[in-house]
């Protein structure tokens, strides 16, 4: 049985398309479940390990389609371009989210972060703190690069990591 040789940017597609949703779906369930405000280190974990195994099955999932064959620039070319267009997916999800969905999300998430700043921060005043809430406000757009920006990253260290441990050349026996 042949199997289809895929392009490395056909892989990124497929896999990043696959990402996306699978993000997307985890978005909105924390969304149903009033947790989309909660940014706790489970969520991050479960966020993390998606972009993670997604991009070590891309990149596998290339390999075996180019008959077990894979350089390091290959592997980094699918994993990269799984995390940017998982990325690209969460980012036209959180703007749907906060633009369409719930308008007032930017507002709810600064305000239930009020009591955590006061409690991390006993010698502030609320006054202080709503300073500081109205200088994070001007700065919320900052949220989608930074998203991208750590996607990538992410990307790029899972894609080496997975590049070197399964790159294999027609010169390798």
């Amino acid at each position: 049985m042949e199997t289809k040789q895929l392009s490395t940017g056909q892989a990124a597609l497929m896999y990043g398309i696959i990402l996306g949703v699978i993000s997307v779906a985890f978005s909105i369930i924390l969304y149903v479940m009033d947790l989309a405000y909660e940014r706790n280190w489970a969520t991050t974990v479960v966020s993390v390990l998606m972009i993670v195994i997604l991009i070590a099955i891309g990149i596998y999932q290339y390999k075996i389609s180019n008959n077990g064959l894979i350089t390091l620039s290959q592997a980094l070319k699918v994993g990269i371009g799984v995390a940017l267009i998982g990325g690209i997916f969460g980012l036209i999800y959180l703007a749907v989210l906060t633009n369409f969905i719930e308008p007032n999300f930017w507002d709810t998430t600064f305000e239930r972060a009020k009591p955590e700043m006061l409690a991390q921060n006993p010698k502030m005043t609320p006054a202080q703190v709503d300073e500081i809430i109205a200088m994070q406000k001007k700065f919320a757009w900052m949220t989608y690069p930074t998203i991208l920006v750590f996607n990538l990253f992410i990307g790029f260290v899972v894609a080496l990591i997975t590049g070197l441990i399964v790159k294999k050349s027609e010169d390798t026996n």
